[in-house]
C-alpha cells in the first residue's frame, strides 16, 4: 500500500483531538491561584463608576486600562466624562453641595418647588450615569474569585463587586484582568482582607514570636484576651485560603483535579495601621520578612512570587520616603534571600491626582462633582477606581516579571 504522509498526519490530528476531548487531564491546564491579602485598601473602597476618570489623563497606560476594564460596546469616552462633570457642577451650583444649603434657605413656594423638581431630575440623571458605568465594566469568563472584603463575602466570575460592597472594587479587579493577559490557563483569585488591621498585631506571623504587651495593655485588665487575639487575622487568612483550596471545583469550573493547581503568587497591600506606634513601624521590615517566609512554608511553595504594595497615602515621593512603614516594605523586598522572587510596587505613583484636585476644592460644596470622580477619603486613596485599576495592573506586571524569572 502506498504511504500517504498527508493522510497519516490528518489521522494523527483527529486522534489527538479525540484524546483531548475524552481525556480532560490531557487537555486541561493547571489552575493558577493568586492570593491577595491586607487591610482596608485590599478590601477596596472605590465605587465602580469612578473608573471612568481613566478617560481624563490621556496617557498610554490609562488608554490600555480603558480597553481592559470596559466592554467594547460601552460607548464611553472622554467627552461623556466631561459632559457629566459639567452636569454635576451645575447640580452643586443649584444645591450648594451635600448640605443642600441653597434649597434649605428658600421659602416654601412655586420657585422652591420648581428648583426641587429640577434638582431631582439632575440627581436621577447622575445616578443613571453611575449605573451605566458599572454596567459597562468587564466580567471575566476566565478569572474567578473567592473574596472576603470585610463583611462582603462573595465568590464567582471576576467583575465589579468584590470590594467593600457590591458596587466597589479593590486591587483585585485590575490585577485579575491584567494577569489574565500575561499567563495561560484558568485563574483563581483568593482575597482575604479586613480593614484597620496591623501586621505587628493582627496579621502577626508565627516566626515573629509572641506579641509583647505594652505597659498600657498590661495594666488594662484584658492581657489574656489581647494575647489570644494576636495573629487572629493571620490565622483567619490561612483558614479561609485552605477552605477554598479544599474546594477548587466549586470556585472555578475549569479546575481539573488531574491537572492540579499551583499557588502562582501572593499580593500584600497593607501598612496604614502600623504607622502609629514606634514598635509597630520600626519592626515592619522584620515582620514582613517573617510573614513572607511563613506564608511560603504554610503553602509549601519555597519561592512563591510575592508582591508588596508600598503604602503610598502620602501621595508624594518625599512623604512616602519619610514613612517608616513604606521604607520597611521596600527594604523587606530587597532582602538578599528574596532576590528575584519578591518585589515592592509603589502605590503613590498611581494616585488619581485629578480626583485629588476636586477633593481639595472642598468636597462638601462640590459634592456631586466629587461623587463623580471619587468615593472615599485620602487614606483610602480617595476611593478612586482609576487608582485601584492602575495599581492592580502594576501588581500584575510585577507578578508576571517574577513568574518569568522563575521559568528561566
Amino acid at each position: 500500500m502506498k504511504f500517504n504522509p498527508l493522510k497519516r498526519s490528518t489521522l494523527l490530528a483527529v486522534a489527538a483531538s479525540i484524546l483531548a476531548v475524552t481525556n480532560p487531564a490531557f487537555a486541561a491546564e493547571k489552575l493558577k491561584v493568586f492570593i491577595l491579602a491586607g487591610q482596608s485598601n485590599t478590601v477596596g473602597h472605590a465605587r465602580a463608576h469612578t473608573m471612568a476618570t481613566l478617560y481624563h489623563s490621556g496617557t498610554a497606560k490609562d488608554k490600555e486600562l480603558i480597553q481592559l476594564v470596559f466592554k467594547k460596546d460601552s460607548k464611553l469616552s472622554k467627552k461623556s466624562l466631561e459632559d457629566q462633570l459639567a452636569q454635576v457642577r451645575k447640580l452643586d451650583e443649584l444645591t450648594g453641595g451635600i448640605s443642600n444649603d441653597k434649597i434649605k434657605a428658600m421659602s416654601a413656594g412655586p420657585e422652591k418647588t420648581a428648583l426641587e423638581a429640577e434638582v431631582k431630575k439632575r440627581k436621577d440623571a447622575h445616578d443613571a450615569y453611575k449605573a451605566k458605568i458599572a454596567e459597562s465594566c468587564v466580567v471575566s469568563d476566565r478569572v474567578y474569585i473567592n473574596s472576603i472584603a470585610d463583611g462582603n463575602k462573595r465568590a464567582g466570575k471576576l467583575g465589579v463587586g468584590y470590594g467593600g460592597d457590591k458596587l466597589k472594587i479593590g486591587p483585585e479587579y485590575g490585577f485579575g484582568l491584567s494577569i489574565a493577559e500575561k499567563i495561560d490557563g484558568p485563574i483563581l483569585l483568593i482575597k482575604t482582607s479586613w480593614g484597620g488591621k496591623s501586621l505587628n498585631y493582627n496579621f502577626r506571623p508565627p516566626s515573629a514570636g509572641a506579641y509583647e504587651l505594652n505597659e498600657k495593655e498590661k495594666s488594662g485588665g484584658k492581657a489574656d484576651e489581647i494575647k489570644k487575639n494576636a495573629s487572629l487575622n493571620y490565622r483567619m487568612m490561612n483558614e479561609s485560603i485552605h477552605a477554598v483550596l479544599d474546594n477548587l471545583k466549586e470556585n472555578h469550573p475549569a479546575y481539573d483535579a488531574a491537572a492540579g493547581y499551583e499557588i502562582a503568587g501572593f499580593v500584600w497591600f497593607q501598612g496604614y495601621n502600623d504607622q502609629f506606634s514606634p514598635e509597630f513601624r520600626d519592626n515592619y521590615k522584620d515582620n514582613m520578612i517573617s510573614f513572607i517566609k511563613d506564608v511560603r512554608k504554610e503553602y509549601k511553595v519555597p519561592n512563591m512570587p510575592f508582591i508588596i504594595g508600598v503604602l503610598g497615602t502620602g501621595m508624594t515621593a518625599e512623604k512616602v520616603a519619610g514613612n517608616q512603614v513604606s521604607v520597611g516594605q521596600r527594604e523587606a523586598a530587597k532582602a538578599p534571600e528574596f532576590k528575584d522572587n519578591v518585589l515592592s510596587v509603589e502605590s503613590y505613583t498611581e494616585y488619581s491626582m485629578f480626583s485629588n484636585e476636586i477633593f481639595s476644592k472642598g468636597w462638601p460644596k462640590h459634592y456631586y462633582e466629587w461623587d463623580t470622580v471619587g468615593s472615599d477619603r485620602p487614606y483610602h486613596y480617595l476611593g478612586s477606581g482609576t487608582f485601584f485599576v492602575r495599581l492592580g495592573d502594576s501588581f500584575a506586571k510585577s507578578m508576571a516579571d517574577l513568574i518569568a524569572k522563575q521559568k528561566k
